[in-house]
């Protein structure tokens, strides 16, 4: 399936209708996180990352921060498990390592530590709660 998978990467003035849409869904409806913590007014400064399928819908989306961080990885209900977040993450940690970052970081949701695990990701540090859903901090070395 991910073979029809396409990644659009911008601005949120690009894509930020779409990615918007995603992460309300999936974070403020379904997994209930107040409005105002998804809503951070950090969006403008990120480069943001969408993964459409053939027919151009999109299914998930990603944000990668100034410092490295990337966030908001969310992936509709319907359109899990069908390769979109692994290829919004590649996407993500590609742009990062072609603009010099020597690392990128994540607060990972403690279900999806193991989604993360597998591209490379290492959990640090205890568990934290945010948003109330417990996380961890992850971390990627893309230098050596």
């Amino acid at each position: 399936m991910s073979h029809s998978l396409n990644i659009r990467q911008g601005s949120w003035n690009e894509l930020g209708d779409a990615a918007g849409e995603i992460r309300r869904s999936v974070f403020i409806d379904e997994q209930q996180v107040p409005i105002e913590e998804e809503w951070d007014g950090r969006d403008p400064e990120c480069r943001h990352f969408l993964a459409l399928d053939a027919t151009g819908r999109a299914l998930g989306t990603a944000r990668l921060l100034p410092d490295g961080h990337i966030g908001r990885v969310a992936v509709l209900q319907e359109s899990r498990g069908r390769g979109a977040g692994l290829a919004l993450m590649r996407a993500a940690i590609d742009a990062a390592r072609q603009r010099g970052d020597a690392q990128v970081m994540l607060a990972a949701q403690i279900q999806a530590l193991a989604f993360y695990e597998r591209l490379g990701f290492i959990a640090e540090g205890e568990t934290f709660m945010e948003a109330g859903i417990p996380h961890r901090n992850m971390v990627f070395l893309l230098k050596n």
